[in-house]
């Protein structure tokens, strides 16, 4: 019982999806850096997103450790792939938060 507690395995793999959707609809370079808070790219991202978040909580409960891993998985992949930290914790925040 208690091992399962801390068996996050399903939760890493969704933040690391979670993030490849990221790094899939928007690029590192051109325009959409300079205007991705601002773009429609950026909000249906966003939005597919949320519906990626919504599916995956109302399937399992997560505990603290569990979301954590969540959040922690998603944010390594994007700085593992050059995101700018700021942008990257402005993210994992806005995930926290929708989980």
């Amino acid at each position: 019982m208690w091992f399962s507690w801390f068996d996050a395995r399903e939760e890493k793999q969704f933040g690391q999806s979670l993030a490849a959707i990221l790094i899939e609809r928007l690029s590192l370079e051109g325009p959409a850096r300079n205007n991705r808070l601002m773009g429609k790219k950026h909000d249906a991202m966003l939005h597919n997103m949320m519906e990626q978040i919504s599916s995956f909580t109302r399937d399992r409960k997560m505990n603290t450790y569990k979301k954590a891993q969540v959040g922690n998985a998603f944010k390594w992949a994007l700085k593992n792939k050059g995101y700018d930290s700021e942008y990257v914790d402005q993210l994992t925040n806005w995930l926290m938060l929708k989980i």
